[in-house]
């Protein structure tokens, strides 16, 4: 999922101020405060492209080249911004303050451990591609069109040293990873293609600077286009003469896993409750799939395996979905029904104001998932925030699998899930957050915990109309989340190999061969992300069964929710100190 920002954070500003008649701050709460005013503002500066992906275009027009003198930059941006981090003493700050303090150091170690151990600038080259910056400076309306145009224009001629630099700081890449570079590059070619030479003809600008802004587009997509070149050879090279690994191994998955996920428990606690949570939904799912046996298969004898019987419903109820041409247009037609149900049922709060707008995917960010949602950030909230869906590609036989996998109850748990009251409602209030540390420093097991957790609340809510076929669907999709991070851990840590995954996912979770092929794709160019939902989806489940045993008749579904939405995007884990400061 992508991030969007806006153009002078106010929030920021005033920060360190009290207004007019209002007690003034204790010390240690005022100097924490310009503190993360400071370092907030210097961030962006540092990180430009991070700014932009969340709407603060201040520094917009700077395109910093991935050489060894910017990763110098960075690492001394990050040792110095943690000296001052380190000078706070948690025990004079008040909890709110405490959480940020300790969001920032997080953020500030993991980037370093990601530069000088993980080291993915060297064997990651999908890590390179300028595309999403200027897609996003092209495509949110954040000021006129000329001004946005004139921002791109000082950031073009940067493109080709970009690209030198990737290409000289890749050591012993992994093939995968190649691959995935190469398809995602060849898309940014089109951001600068025909739709933004009609932008430029399109604008007030003179004509000099018009012939300027297509030279360094032209200029810009040779530049692509000679990395997109040279991976092809490096692709051809590797094959020839074998590559490194993809699997990042136990030290390394471990490290991660508690710098991104934040789970208050290892990678492998978390592998072992997935484990035994799939034996669960196996469970649950036969008994349903046993009830139904009759309505679909009348006389016929059900299957005394387990996982047959489970299989055989699935398939029979897999068979019901929409056309390939019709996909995207049933996606639009479910949300405003969506909306409809969490407004009657009073579920979370909405904001009617901000649509979502559904398109296709575009080309520079497929590869990974086939739908997304990319939302503005807390500086820009008002910019649009889209559902990205990509069309059915492939053979007739390629699009079938697909549309069984995303059948007509499956569709409408991926809706929940990327939109309503999924990542689209979660990333709206988190833009409203008090504390902007939790909003921009998102955790992506909440963002995706929230998700998941979001599904299974609106069916306990009675969507679906409390059918065992939605309820037996619901639990074939939750048993992906589940899959995900078995998936996750068995191929990066014990070494899952292609076959014992297909087994996985395909026996074991009863997805469509076209889907547990992109998944095990996904398992080879990601690692750990995979685990953030059953991570983030358990620890909420489990926040809010805790407060429904604590508080009895007085909890509050809604309630709940808004408290929980409220602290920005932070990790579970934190938001469980927040709501229940007592519970160790």
């Amino acid at each position: 999922m992508t991030r969007q920002f806006l153009l002078v954070p106010a929030l920021l500003v005033v920060a360190s101020t009290a207004p007019a008649g209002t007690p003034a701050m204790a010390p240690a709460k005022a100097a924490f405060a310009r503190f993360k005013s400071e370092f907030i503002e210097a961030y962006w500066k540092q990180n430009p492209e991070s700014a932009v992906a969340v709407g603060y275009y201040k520094y917009a027009d700077r395109l910093p080249v991935p050489d060894a003198a910017e990763r110098r930059r960075s690492l001394g941006f990050g040792d110095l911004w943690l000296r001052k981090a380190k000078a706070f003493d948690e025990a004079s700050l008040d909890v709110q303050d405490r959480v940020d303090l300790r969001l920032i150091r997080n953020e500030l170690e993991s980037e370093r451990w990601a530069a000088t151990v993980f080291r993915g600038h060297q064997w990651d080259p999908s890590s390179y591609n300028v595309a999403g910056t200027f897609g996003l400076l092209l495509g949110t309306e954040y000021a006129p069109l000329d001004a946005r145009l004139r921002v791109v224009g000082k950031r073009l001629p940067r493109v080709p040293a970009y690209y030198a630099a990737a290409k000289a700081a890749l050591k012993d890449p992994t093939l995968e990873h190649t691959q995935l570079a190469i398809l995602q590059n060849k898309g940014a070619l089109g951001v600068f293609g025909a739709d933004f030479l009609k932008q430029v003809e399109g604008s007030t600008l003179t004509s000099a600077e018009k012939a300027r802004l297509k030279a360094d587009a032209a200029r810009a997509q040779a530049a692509i286009q000679d990395y997109i070149t040279h991976l092809e050879g490096l692709e051809m090279r590797l094959r020839a003469s074998g590559w490194r690994s993809f699997r990042i191994g136990k030290k390394l998955f471990e490290t991660s896993f508690e710098y991104s996920i934040q789970a208050g428990c290892t990678a492998e606690e978390l592998h072992r409750r997935a484990l035994a949570e799939k034996e669960k939904l196996h469970g649950r799912m036969a008994e349903l799939a046993l009830q139904l046996w009759p309505k679909y298969f009348g006389t016929e004898p059900a299957p005394a395996d387990r996982l047959d019987l489970i299989g055989r419903m699935v398939e029979r109820l897999s068979q019901t979905h929409v056309s390939a041409e019709g996909f995207v247009a049933e996606v639009k037609r479910q949300i405003p029904l969506l909306e409809s149900w969490v407004r009657e049922h009073d579920l979370v709060n909405q904001d009617p104001t901000r649509p979502l707008v559904v398109r296709e995917t575009p080309e520079y960010m497929r590869g990974v998932a086939g739908a997304s949602v990319s939302a503005p950030g807390p500086y820009d909230p008002k910019a649009n925030t889209y559902y990205n869906v990509t069309p059915l590609e492939g053979t007739a036989a390629q699009k079938e699998s697909y549309l069984r996998e995303y059948n007509e109850y499956i569709l409408q748990v991926l809706n929940i899930h990327e939109a309503i009251p999924g990542h689209y409602v979660q990333l709206l209030h988190a833009n409203q957050s008090p504390s902007l540390v939790k909003a921009v420093f998102g955790n992506g097991a909440m963002v995706e915990g929230w998700a998941v957790y979001a599904e299974r609340m609106m069916l306990e809510s009675g969507y679906g109309g409390n059918t065992p076929e939605m309820w037996l669907m619901y639990s074939k999709w939750n048993l992906r989340v589940v899959c995900n991070a078995i998936l996750d851990y068995g191929v990066h840590v014990e070494g899952m190999g292609e076959a014992q995954a297909m087994r996985l996912l395909t026996r074991e979770a009863f997805q469509q061969d076209s889907e547990a092929r992109e998944k095990w794709h996904r398992a080879q160019v990601t690692s750990v992300q995979l685990s953030s939902y059953f991570a983030g989806y358990s620890a909420i489940y489990d926040l809010r069964e805790r407060l429904k045993a604590q508080q009895g008749r007085d909890f509050d579904l809604k309630r709940f929710h808004e408290q929980f939405l409220s602290y920005g995007s932070a990790p579970v884990k934190v938001i469980r100190e927040l709501m229940l400061p007592k519970v160790n």
